[in-house]
């Protein structure tokens, strides 16, 4: 009785050695997982960081041509008004200023 026993001890620490093993590969499965996952977010936030620059960027240059363009209408009306206002004088200049 008492060797067969410890044959059925021996033999139940074997399954749970080779249990342990299976959970360690299974534990190292999912390390490497989870590794693999953390530099795909790495890369990701670094992605992210650089479009928020970039959109950033983008957000300061529209607002200085948006600036310019409103420059531009500006300096366009005064100029039209300029030109309606030398009409108005070469068409008085050019009218016959006779008095019958």
């Amino acid at each position: 009785g008492h060797e067969q026993l410890l044959k059925m001890m021996e033999e139940r620490m074997m399954d749970v050695e080779q249990k342990l093993r299976l959970v360690k590969r299974l534990l190292q499965d999912k390390v490497n997982q989870l590794k693999e996952q953390l530099s795909k977010n790495t890369k990701a936030d670094a992605m992210v960081k650089d479009l928020y620059v970039e959109n950033a960027q983008l957000l300061k240059a529209l607002e200085v041509t948006e600036q310019r363009q409103k420059t531009a209408e500006k300096k366009n009306y005064l100029l039209e008004e300029k030109i309606a206002n030398l009409n108005k004088i070469v068409k008085n200049l050019a009218s016959p200023s006779f008095s019958p």
